[in-house]
This record gives structure tokens, C-alpha cells and sequence, in this order.
């Protein structure tokens, strides 16, 4: 079970959150999208998969018990700087990309959560730009 490490789990719940977010932001969460997920969380985070589990499922939670995301963004604001709030941007473009296409919602969410996170126009568009590539070379 993941223990409340404080701010480092709280930072890491609201990183999840804010992931499954895009996951469902086309009102279509797919089973690669969820994979995808499930990956950057083990790898983001380095916990076992029983504690990513966890985390998918208090992250799916929180996100559908929140009335917005200033929890989330404000959060992660105060504790990532901004090459973090950065690389989230991106892994939300890669999770966008998971089930094959991005969907306008899911591009959207994203530009609204990027500009939530005071991820400049340019770096929004550089890690989409980034993560379409990465995609055409590997689909």
C-alpha cells in the first residue's frame, strides 16, 4: 500500500490526476490509454505495480470527486519547476496519443491544463510537435 509520504505523494497524486484527465478527456478512456498510464507512473515514479495501481485508482478518484483542477495545478506550481511542468506537458501529449490519434477534447484539455500550469504557448506546441513525431516513428 503507498503510505502518505506528504508532499512528495501529494505532488504524485495530483501528476496522476491530472494524467487521468487526459486519459478521459474524450469521454473514451481505452485500455491502451490506461497501459500507457500505468507506464509513466511506473516509470515516473519507480513504485512497485501493485502502489501504480493504487495510485491509478485514488487518481481516478480524486479527478472524478474534483469540481476543477486548481488542486492538482496549484500543487504541482508550487513543488515542480518549470522543466517539469514541462515534461508533464509532454506525457500528456504522449498519453493523448496512446490509443492512436488525439481527439480535439483530449488537445483541448491539454492546452488548458498547459496554460494552468504556466507552460508557455511555444513549449505546449514543441512537446505536441515532439510527441507527434515520436509517434509517426514508431507507429
Amino acid at each position: 500500500m503507498i503510505a502518505d509520504f506528504g508532499d512528495l505523494f501529494r505532488v504524485s497524486l495530483a501528476s496522476a490526476a491530472l494524467l487521468f484527465e487526459i486519459a478521459r478527456a474524450d469521454y473514451d478512456t481505452s485500455d491502451a490509454e490506461l497501459t500507457a498510464l500505468r507506464e509513466m507512473l511506473l516509470q515516473r515514479y519507480q513504485l512497485s505495480e501493485a502502489d501504480v495501481d493504487e495510485l491509478m485508482a485514488m487518481a481516478r478518484d480524486e479527478v472524478e470527486d474534483a469540481v476543477d483542477h486548481y488542486q492538482f495545478v496549484s500543487l504541482i506550481k508550487d513543488h515542480y519547476g518549470y522543466d517539469q511542468r514541462c515534461e508533464l506537458v509532454a506525457l500528456m501529449w504522449q498519453l493523448a496519443w496512446a490509443d492512436g490519434s488525439v481527439d480535439a477534447l483530449e488537445e483541448h484539455r491539454i492546452r488548458r491544463l498547459a496554460d494552468l500550469l504556466h507552460v508557455s504557448h511555444s513549449d505546449f506546441i514543441r512537446t505536441k510537435l515532439l510527441t507527434e513525431e515520436r509517434t509517426n516513428q514508431n507507429g
